[in-house]
């Protein structure tokens, strides 16, 4: 029989949450920076204070235990904020996406079950107009942006909810609790959402700062979106776990980033290859005065190897992390050091501290070392709980009891992954998931579609650009510039075709499999 925690011995004094984490670092560091944005700094004290007055604010406005709340906002001292609130409340934080269209985000809210939804006054139409579409959401609060920004009319205000005097209501929440719920595109015309607990992202939190060294010392600078679980998972949490000063812009383009790095001596910075190519090629690009930065990390495409060696030319103390993973391993699975990126260009490295990683074949068995492609599957307290309201999708992704990702890969005799293909056909462009039947469809709405195959190739901005490869109908006529003003209308327009490419037919196998690897290699050069 196993042994269970005393009767007289309270859950909460071995509990670890979110936003105990961030508790215990007040407690240490309570004098030091922990927030930085715009105008706006807070010390690690002032930062868990407000937290806690904004999660009493929070239960007086009717937000109870478990409620789900949606999160539509730019990056900003609010929404990281609101993030720790969220948790100490025990409410579950549902991020998204904001490049979505309205009825994108509306399909998110009803699926969440979202009451309540968070935006700022650059995003407050949008949220309203998703809001409009059949949704649950009652409630409405304003959160401050980098910028000076005016509340919304109608809205509860941040400030005001962060000046509440109310005591916090005594929270059950367990270290297994739901703490968030993110939805992904994978494959499907309709996102799944990612059920991820503390303890899940605690455990991931470890990873990241042992293996990607992510340390107390650290000027960090949060420039990708929040909303997406690598920056708010990888790098923004682990660096309030361990006590970095964390700097926070909305602005992700060279002037600005290279302007803060300059300004606040940053030492640590995440972004997507075509950030970093975009800021290697900035005319404000000078090296000296990126003295500071130490610690560079990428994710979310493969680095073009010709990127890595100019950027070993060019920002040489610079050392580089490549990291790997899904939404649902919270998300961080592998990761390629500094003392590889050179010697093993392409690859993702090795499992992290709190990850066990295979690549397996249909029959789950180990693929032979040095070329034999098999999918990548994991085991480890980082994953998921499941797919909220899915349980088909979810019992697929645990199949044979590992997780599948659903990336094929292949692994060096020295136990290196590289991914090689995406099995369901996902195309990763400019750092965000873009699923190729999700394109196909609504290109299939046009009435000069006969067939339609979506796929990602290789560019230089984008890393991947979505690439529509068409056959128009007998007797119809298209054009690029019609295909992607259409898509543009009427879903994100990152989601939306780069290059569009007409044909006269589409290459298949005899069963009628569509063959896009071979559409890749006719249509790369």
């Amino acid at each position: 029989m196993s042994p269970s925690i005393h009767p007289t011995i309270h859950p909460v004094v071995r509990r670890q949450t979110i936003a105990d984490a961030l508790r215990r670092t007040a407690i240490r560091l309570p004098t030091k920076t922990g927030i930085v944005c715009g105008d706006t700094q807070w010390t690690y004290a002032e930062f868990d204070a407000l937290v806690t007055r904004l999660a009493a604010g929070l239960a007086q406005m009717g937000v109870a235990e478990g409620d789900r709340v949606a999160v539509l906002a730019r990056n900003s001292h609010g929404f990281a904020a609101l993030r720790f609130a969220l948790a100490r409340r025990g409410a579950v934080m549902v991020p998204i996406n904001f490049m979505l269209k309205a009825e994108e985000v509306a399909y998110i809210l009803r699926h969440a079950g979202a009451q309540t939804l968070a935006t700022d006054s650059g995003l407050a139409e949008l949220a309203r107009a998703a809001a409009a579409l059949d949704t649950q959401v009652k409630q409405f609060i304003w959160l401050p942006s980098e910028d000076p920004s005016q509340p919304v009319a109608g809205m509860h205000n941040f400030d005001t909810l962060a000046a509440s005097q109310a005591p916090l209501p005594d929270v059950h929440l367990k270290s297994d609790a739901l703490a968030q719920i993110v939805y992904t595109s994978g494959t499907e015309s309709t996102p799944k959402g990612a059920m991820l607990t503390h303890d899940a992202v605690l455990w991931q939190y470890v990873s990241c700062v042992v293996d990607a060294a992510i340390a107390q010392d650290d000027m960090a600078l949060h420039a990708l979106p929040l909303y997406h679980c690598a920056q708010l998972d990888v790098f923004f949490g682990p660096a309030i776990y361990v006590g970095s000063t964390n700097v926070i812009t909305s602005k992700p383009v060279p002037d600005n980033l290279l302007a803060l790095i300059e300004k606040f001596k940053i030492t640590s910075f995440f972004a997507p290859p075509t950030v970093w190519i975009a800021l290697l090629r900035s005319p404000l690009f000078e090296p000296a005065k990126l003295d500071s930065l130490a610690k560079g990390y990428y994710g979310a495409s493969i680095m073009p190897v010709e990127v890595l060696k100019e950027l070993a030319a060019r920002l040489p103390k610079v050392r580089l992390w490549n990291l790997y993973g899904q939404t649902e391993i919270a998300p961080l699975a592998t990761l390629l050091g500094p003392e590889d990126q050179l010697r093993k260009p392409g690859s993702c490295g090795k499992a992290v501290l709190n990850v066990e990683t295979r690549v397996v074949n249909d029959q789950m068995q180990d693929v032979a070392p040095g070329g034999e492609v098999g999918e990548i599957v994991h085991r480890s307290p980082h994953l998921m709980l499941g797919y909220f309201h899915d349980d088909e999708r979810t019992r697929a992704s645990f199949e044979g009891d590992w997780f599948h990702s659903g990336d094929l890969a292949t692994i060096d005799e020295e136990g290196y992954i590289t991914v090689v293909d995406r099995k369901k056909d996902m195309i990763k462009t400019g750092g965000e998931n873009v699923a190729s039947r999700e394109v196909e469809e609504m290109i299939y709405r046009m009435a000069a579609v006969s067939e339609v195959a979506v796929i990602g190739l290789p560019d230089p901005k984008w890393v991947e650009a979505v690439t529509a490869v068409i056959v128009v109908k007998a007797g119809q006529t298209l054009s690029e510039e019609e295909v992607i003003r259409y898509c543009n209308i009427h879903m994100a327009t990152f989601k939306s075709p780069k290059r569009v490419v007409f044909t006269d037919t589409l290459p298949k196998n005899p069963s009628g499999k569509l063959l896009k690897r071979d559409l890749r290699q006719r249509y790369a050069a």
